[in-house]
């Protein structure tokens, strides 16, 4: 399986608990993409999040937050790691 980071935007003043509730929303459906989401991460202050994943492609990664309710076109494919 290939790792992939995302960013997302627009996470302005987010808690950790909304974070938690967008993670879990990933959760409930990445299956049925053959995505799994490792961590997340959130800066609150920039209105940034970064999630940590794997799956069979940027696509499926894509579709899973498309459908979980925050869509994201900005996923990167983790190809070397030191």
């Amino acid at each position: 399986m290939a790792k992939f980071m995302d960013v997302h935007d627009g996470f302005v003043g987010v808690t950790a608990e909304e974070l938690n509730a967008a993670h879990d929303a990933d959760l409930k459906i990445e299956g049925e993409e053959g995505v799994h989401f490792e961590r997340a991460w959130l800066d609150p202050e920039a209105g940034k999040v970064f999630c940590l994943s794997t799956g069979p492609s940027k696509e499926a990664v894509m579709r899973v937050h498309e459908r979980a309710g925050h869509p994201t076109t900005q996923v990167f494919e983790l190809t070397a790691e030191v």
